[in-house]
C-alpha cells in the first residue's frame, strides 16, 4: 500500500519555511528554484523508509534499474527560505545517507540504481555511491565545453559507471558542438582524432569504445538530431519536453550503425540479434 506523500514533506498550515532547489551551477547562474517542499527523512525513518520501497517496487515492474535524480540530495540538500524568487541564498542541509540505503538494501535485497552524482560532488557524496556500489554518470558533453570536468573525459573512467552522451538536461550533441567554443571543439576532434563532420557519432563511439561497464546515448543522438529536437532546459518554466520521436526516423541505417557499433565494442547481448 502506498503511504501518502504528504505525511512526509516538511509544512506548516501547508506553507513550507523552505522549499528545495539547487544553488547556482553550469545550468542556471541564480540556480533552479523548485519550490516543492523536502521530505522529512525523520518521519521516513520512522516507517523505515516504507513510502521509498513502495515506490521503488512499483517501479521496478516496469524497468530493471532506476536512475536516481539529483543524488546528492541523499547526502544533503539545499534548502530555500519559502518567498525566494531565485534559489541562490539558501543552505545545504544533511539528509538520511546510508541509514537510508542500508535501510533499502535490506528490504529490496539489493540496489539497483545508477546514481545522478553530478552538480557539486563532494567526497562525502562519492563515499555514498562508492560504499554501496552504486554507478555514477560520466556525460561526454561535460569533458569538451561548458562545465569541464577531468573525470568526464574517458582516460580517467572507472568500470563502475554509466556514461552518456548527454542527458536530458543537455542539448543535443549536434546542437551542443554549434554554441562551445573553437578552442573545445578543437580540443574534442583532437581527443577522437576525427575532423567533426561526424561528431555526434564520434561522441557515442567515445561512449561505447570506454571502460565504462555501460552507456547510453539519448534517441535524439542516435537520430544526429540538432537543438530543434532538445529535450528540456533547467530552469525553464516552459517549452520543455514537447520534442516527439517518430517512427519512421529510426531507419534500417540507423538500427544498423547501432547494432555495428555495439557489436565492435563488444556490448552485444541476445537482445540485439532480431536488429
Amino acid at each position: 500500500m502506498w503511504a501518502h506523500p504528504e505525511l512526509f514533506l516538511l509544512n506548516e498550515k501547508r506553507q513550507p519555511k523552505v522549499v528545495s532547489g539547487v544553488p547556482p551551477d553550469y545550468f542556471a547562474k541564480t540556480g533552479q528554484l523548485w519550490g516543492n517542499p523536502h521530505y522529512d527523512w525523520a518521519a521516513l525513518k520512522r516507517t523505515s523508509y516504507a513510502w521509498w520501497l513502495a515506490r521503488f517496487r512499483t517501479i521496478l515492474t516496469q524497468v530493471e534499474v532506476i536512475r536516481l535524480d539529483h543524488f546528492v540530495g541523499f547526502d544533503k540538500a539545499w534548502h530555500v527560505p519559502y518567498g525566494n524568487k531565485t534559489a541562490e541564498h539558501g543552505q545545504f542541509v544533511s539528509g538520511p545517507g546510508a541509514d537510508f540505503f542500508a535501510s533499502v538494501r535490506r528490504q529490496l535485497g539489493g540496489l539497483p540504481f545508477i546514481a545522478e552524482d553530478l552538480g557539486i560532488v563532494t567526497p562525502e557524496v562519492e563515499k555514498l555511491r562508492d560504499d554501496f556500489g552504486m554507478p555514477g554518470m560520466l556525460i561526454l558533453q561535460f569533458a569538451f565545453g561548458g562545465a569541464t570536468e577531468n573525470r568526464f573525459l574517458p582516460h580517467n573512467y572507472t568500470r563502475n559507471a554509466v556514461v552518456y552522451t548527454g542527458t536530458h538536461d543537455n542539448d543535443t550533441t549536434r546542437g551542443w558542438y554549434a554554441t562551445i567554443s573553437e578552442a573545445d571543439r578543437d580540443h574534442m576532434r583532437r581527443y577522437v582524432g576525427r575532423d567533426g563532420q561526424d561528431l555526434t557519432w564520434d561522441l557515442i563511439r567515445l561512449a561505447w569504445q570506454s571502460v565504462a561497464n555501460s552507456t547510453l546515448t539519448p534517441l535524439q543522438d542516435a537520430l544526429d538530431l540538432g537543438s530543434e529536437a532538445r529535450m528540456n532546459f533547467p530552469g525553464k518554466e516552459s517549452g520543455n519536453w514537447s520534442w516527439r520521436f517518430r517512427w519512421e526516423q529510426l531507419t534500417d541505417d540507423v538500427v544498423g550503425r547501432l547494432r555495428d557499433t555495439t557489436v565492435l565494442y563488444g556490448r552485444d547481448a541476445p537482445r540485439f540479434d532480431a536488429l
